[in-house]
């Protein structure tokens, strides 16, 4: 039985290029960091705040887990049913709040444009159908973050959290769209695991992030007069996203 755990690291490698470029520009910037400063010169000024607020310019790519009704069957309508991860864009404001020196409680309420694709391959040959599902999301993700201690103005964390989203576009309701092949919910609770860097520059700090959410509901609204619906067990929402916060 798959588990959130065992998607994250499906998605850890769906998206491995992503997450080497975004580790090597790291490693990259704190090279060039490195060269220029013997001494946690500006991080000794960020340290005595008690909080700090910022924004965040992100980049998302998601999709759904689909899990397949027993109606998906050899002799059926449809052989294959998957869903495909889309890229789109997330803006975000950040309040952080210091839990003592290394521990971090960050509150980023976000506006997230996402489009995800459900494809559906025909038994008969046919072509292949394509629903893509445009979504205008209002999120609320609340995490916690473990960091480092600081070298020559810059340290690694990790966080883990979650996150409430709301879908202004929804097609929940049945006369919203009657092109679309699935309906689904406007509501998602989702978990996040993720990465990244803290660069301690004279005026603000910036932090290249990567994050994995996977949803806990189940987003799909079942209806029977949808027959692409009805091949569908379950819809689990799936998102990487590579965020750069300026904060300070």
């Amino acid at each position: 039985m798959c588990t959130p755990f065992t998607d994250f690291r499906y998605m850890l490698h769906l998206h491995r290029y992503q997450t080497i470029v975004f580790f090597v520009f790291c490693i990259t910037t704190l090279s060039l960091s490195a060269q220029t400063r013997v001494r946690n010169y500006n991080y000794e000024g960020f340290k005595k705040k008690s909080h700090y607020f910022g924004l965040t310019l992100a980049l998302n790519s998601s999709g759904f887990k689909v899990e397949h009704s027993r109606t998906l069957r050899p002799e059926g309508a449809f052989k294959v049913n998957e869903g495909v991860a889309s890229p789109g864009l997330t803006l975000s404001m950040i309040t952080n709040f210091k839990i003592g020196e290394y521990f971090d409680y960050r509150l980023l309420p976000s506006i997230s444009l996402s489009y995800r694709k459900l494809l559906y391959v025909p038994t008969n040959g046919g072509p292949v159908q394509e629903d893509l599902l445009e979504s205008v999301f209002g999120e609320i993700p609340m995490v916690v973050r473990f960091t480092s201690a600081p070298y020559k103005d810059a340290r690694v964390f990790m966080l883990a959290g979650v996150k409430y989203s709301y879908d202004f576009a929804s097609n929940s309701r049945s006369d919203k769209n009657r092109f679309d092949l699935v309906r689904i919910s406007p509501h998602d609770f989702q978990i996040e695991i993720g990465a990244g860097m803290q660069f301690f520059l004279p005026y603000f700090i910036f932090t290249p992030e990567i994050k994995f959410s996977h949803g806990l509901n189940n987003v799909l609204i079942y209806d029977n007069k949808l027959i692409e619906s009805t091949i569908i067990d379950k819809l689990f929402s799936r998102t990487l996203t590579i965020s750069f916060h300026f904060e300070g």
